[in-house]
């Protein structure tokens, strides 16, 4: 079976587990992104398309055009749907993506022909997109399996592409809220290769307590960093690292000292937890992040350590306060869970289950 990937972007180098997982078990696997990423990871066959909003002014320049346009929460404001659907917010939008699918056409239908993309069997479509914006590749698939995989803000506030969703067989997600979002999706582990992380369970004689925030709004970080910054001033055995702008090599390798991760608070960006505090309790730290009510009843044993905005101090105070007793066995309680529920061979025969379902294998 010949299975493809196409991402905008390889984000925290799951693509390329997914690649090595698929030829483990006999079949050919290729993943393609639009640009590469900032964080180091490997972008598999990358376009390096043009166009794209990542550098700082870029960024700036969105969030501006989004206020205009969507209201004071701007980008961050979510879709109403079921699914919520994608539709430009302004003529001026239309032409922007219309004139950058035109720009793309002449990389993309080169690849196409080149690497012969209408040959495989499985389309995962990363983010719920193909290669253009109007959907034409997806359009053109016939007779093949097309599996969309959405994270967070791509059907929160994007929505659906039409195109995509009316041709998909299967949607997955990572993100527990989004399964209430649309009326066929299915919910996937984030995977990962255990053995490749080593875990120290033992506690640092000072104790280090970090936060690595992609984006600090998603994250709550205004309520998580005075609340460490506190911990650290009052307590000679505790140091607070904040984590920021490194590549994931460069990330993995500062957490791997620490001992405590703090993930995320108000829910903004998704419930729960993402792939940082996944990376971090296969290393074997322990990790405090907000788990609501649905997500206490979706995974009622797990390890973490359930904080909100208002009580950040006082619980990871009581960690500190006791580290033997409550940092150390929470650290190995966090490492035998990870393996247990996130390891890429658990969650591989999961997607392979999902496969089944749809007659993909």
């Amino acid at each position: 079976m010949k299975i493809l990937y196409i991402s905008p972007i390889n984000t925290v180098g799951t693509l390329e587990l997914w690649k090595q997982f698929h030829e483990s078990n006999g079949h050919q696997c290729t993943y393609i992104t639009l640009f590469k990423s900032p964080l180091g990871v490997d972008s598999g066959v990358c376009l390096n398309l043009p166009l794209v909003a990542h550098s700082n002014k870029m960024v700036a320049l969105r969030r501006i055009y989004y206020k205009i346009i969507r209201g004071s929460k701007g980008e961050y404001k979510p879709k109403d749907g079921y699914p919520p659907i994608s539709k430009p917010n302004s003529i001026f939008e239309k032409l922007y993506f219309q004139f950058r699918d035109w720009i793309w056409s002449y990389t993309i239908e080169s690849i196409v022909n080149n690497m012969d993309l209408h040959s495989y069997d499985v389309y995962h479509l990363d983010w719920g997109l193909g290669l253009y914006r109007d959907a034409r590749f997806v359009k053109q698939l016939k007779n093949k399996k097309i599996i969309c995989t959405y994270h967070g803000q791509d059907l929160r506030t994007r929505g659906v592409i039409p195109d995509v969703d009316q041709k998909s067989n299967l949607n997955l997600t990572s993100e527990l809220d989004l399964l209430s979002m649309h009326p066929n999706i299915h919910y996937l582990f984030l995977p990962i290769d255990t053995k490749k992380y080593d875990c120290n369970i033992k506690v640092n004689k000072t104790i280090r307590i970090c936060h690595s925030p992609t984006n600090r709004y998603y994250k709550g970080s205004e309520y998580i960093i005075p609340a460490c910054k506190q911990i650290e001033l009052e307590n000679e055995n505790v140091e607070f690292v904040l984590i920021e702008n490194k590549t994931q090599k460069e990330t993995i390798e500062i957490k791997s000292k620490c001992d405590i991760l703090i993930d995320q608070v108000e829910d903004r960006g998704g419930w729960g937890y993402g792939m940082s505090s996944v990376e971090a309790m296969a290393m074997g730290l322990c990790c405090a992040t907000q788990m609501n009510n649905e997500y206490q009843e979706f995974i009622p044993n797990h390890p973490f350590i359930n904080i909100n905005k208002n009580n950040i101090y006082e619980v990871l105070t009581d960690f500190v306060n006791k580290p033997n007793e409550k940092i150390e066995k929470q650290k190995q309680l966090s490492r035998e869970w990870v393996e247990h529920t996130h390891d890429i061979q658990s969650v591989g025969n999961s997607l392979y289950d999902y496969y089944k379902q749809i007659k993909a294998i």
